[in-house]
């Protein structure tokens, strides 16, 4: 009873501060959020030490303590400005979306598009994932992403609504593989994150020089279903806009030994992950335990 009430007192104050911040203009709802970032870098202890603590991991012969937790702070910023603009989705999608996004490379995707083939899209929890599929279902890419359900029904059924009502349509992570697989043999574009430490099917792979478990779905169903997988990627710009960049895509080994070229794949897609966080490290989720499962360990 005690878990019942907590959950339907934070899922009324989620529900307040969503429509709140869709609202009030954008730059007031972000100037508001930034300061919560600010006091939340101060306040969560817990998420600020395994932020700096990542951050440490990756970047700690390249950057001094005092640079690192600099950056750390900028992480909680950015996140504090993605999260008004992923709740605002379903206004920018009214005002007209392509106003705040620019785009590069897409004909590597428009290419797999057009001939039926998807894509498998890898991108990660970085930038602003979320406004990424508004704008691609939005831009003539009937897209279809794989997310994990929220643990409160009515939070998940918000998310999903909102997806679904910017175009992009949810698939339930383990709970709909008739749909995925309807989805990739239609040729139909498919949104996969393998960023994160999840209890999926997956194999140890290099992230900033650790090992890392690294779900193997998204090579498994591109080789099985016979389509590519390009990376995509959105960044926030330093003006408030996002910019979309796409990259060719991955080519995938196969030399007949199955288990070998697994590895070597999912690594590929690993790396083409590491090199954007590392252009832009102050937007990929630092607090999450990346490496928090490792060989030989339960």
């Amino acid at each position: 009873m005690r878990k019942r009430i907590k959950n339907t007192v934070i899922y009324f104050l989620v529900l307040f501060f969503v429509k709140f911040i869709r609202f009030v203009p954008r730059r007031v709802g972000i100037a508001m959020m930034r300061t919560l970032g600010r006091i939340a870098f101060l306040a969560a202890k817990n998420e600020r030490r395994k932020t700096i603590r990542h951050l440490t991991f990756a970047f700690g012969k390249e950057k001094s303590p005092k640079e690192i937790k600099a950056l750390a702070r900028r992480v909680f910023l950015h996140f504090s400005t993605a999260a008004v603009d992923a709740i605002r989705i379903p206004v920018f999608v009214k005002k007209g979306i392509n106003r705040f996004v620019s785009t590069e490379n897409m004909h590597y995707a428009e290419n797999a598009r057009d001939a039926k083939k998807g894509p498998i899209i890898l991108t990660a929890h970085f930038g602003n994932w979320e406004l990424m599929g508004a704008w691609l279902a939005q831009n003539g890419f009937p897209l279809h992403v794989i997310g994990t359900s929220a643990y409160d029904p009515r939070l998940d059924k918000m998310i999903v609504k909102t997806r679904n009502g910017a175009g992009y349509k949810n698939i339930a992570r383990g709970k709909n593989t008739r749909e995925i697989i309807r989805v990739l043999r239609q040729g139909i574009p498919l949104g996969i994150l393998i960023d994160q430490d999840t209890r999926v099917e997956g194999v140890f792979v290099d992230f900033f020089g650790r090992k890392a478990h690294t779900a193997t779905g998204l090579v498994v169903l591109a080789q099985k279903f016979d389509v590519p997988i390009v990376p995509i990627f959105i960044r926030l710009k330093k003006n408030l806009h996002y910019h979309i960049e796409c990259f060719p895509p991955i080519e995938l080994e196969d030399t007949g030994n199955a288990e070998k070229d697994l590895v070597t794949n999912t690594q590929k897609c690993s790396d083409a992950i590491e090199r954007m966080v590392r252009r832009y490290p102050e937007q990929w989720v630092w607090m999450h335990e990346r490496w928090k499962k490792q060989p030989g360990r339960k």
